[in-house]
């Protein structure tokens, strides 16, 4: 469940924040884990079933999930399976936690997608280091994913600037031809349309070359739900 001061900690969006959702549906044990997860400076959540948690993962993104495997209404292995079958949510480093043990058990929660297990009873430190390697993991993907979209920005950009460049040096070459055809007295008459013309082409010019130099690319707000590419 989220508190109205946890909300105002998931509104400020800082992505370093280390969120663990606990999804127990055993008050006791839910209460005990997020205890020791908050103790260890972690920003804990809790739900009582899948069906609550899949409302609090769209709200807070958490890096880690800690779900028991019995649970009413939509048990762990289903909330595993719907959360890894989400584009948005299948980087979640996601934790079964149960006293299943046989290994049919443990194939099968692989299967579903689960990323480690816990099994009941666990000692604290046992849980606390497979939070903080299901964040280390989270943390890497992530910065792994960064690096291949940044890489494909520039690619991009520097496709984009390349097939601009060619139909520009045309359209300047032609303008400059045109203008050594036309009178003095049309020249001046369409001096206005021409500067803004000749205008353009170096705003493109210089659009051009940002996008072939482009090395460390950031985006920027266009609109409330759309990016840009940030140039200089």
């Amino acid at each position: 469940m989220i508190n109205n001061q946890e909300k105002k900690q998931s509104e400020v969006g800082n992505a370093e924040v280390d969120r663990v959702l606990i999804v127990e549906d055993d008050k006791y044990t839910s209460l005990i884990v997020e205890k020791l997860l908050k103790k260890n400076n972690f920003e804990a959540y809790t739900a009582v079933n899948g069906k609550e948690a899949l409302d609090i993962i769209e709200k807070v993104m958490p890096k880690v999930i800690i779900a028991d495997w019995n649970m009413p209404v939509l048990n762990g292995l289903e909330l595993c399976k719907t959360v890894k079958n989400n584009d948005k949510f299948k980087l979640i480093y996601f934790i079964l936690f149960t006293a299943k043990i046989s290994l049919a058990d443990r194939v099968e929660g692989l299967d579903s997608g689960a990323d480690d297990f816990l099994v009941k009873p666990t000692e604290n430190e046992e849980l606390l280091a497979r939070v903080r390697t299901g964040i280390r993991v989270v943390k890497l993907q992530n910065e792994i994913k960064k690096i291949e979209h940044d890489k494909a920005l520039v690619e991009m950009a520097c496709t984009i600037g390349h097939k601009l460049s060619n139909p520009l040096n045309s359209f300047t070459f032609s303008l400059k031809s045109l203008q050594d055809k036309l009178s003095k007295k049309d020249l001046t008459l369409l001096n206005d349309e021409l500067s803004i013309i000749k205008l353009s082409v170096e705003k493109m010019k210089v659009l051009i070359t940002e996008l072939n130099k482009l090395e460390h690319p950031e985006m920027e707000d266009y609109s409330s739900d759309i990016k840009m590419l940030k140039l200089d």
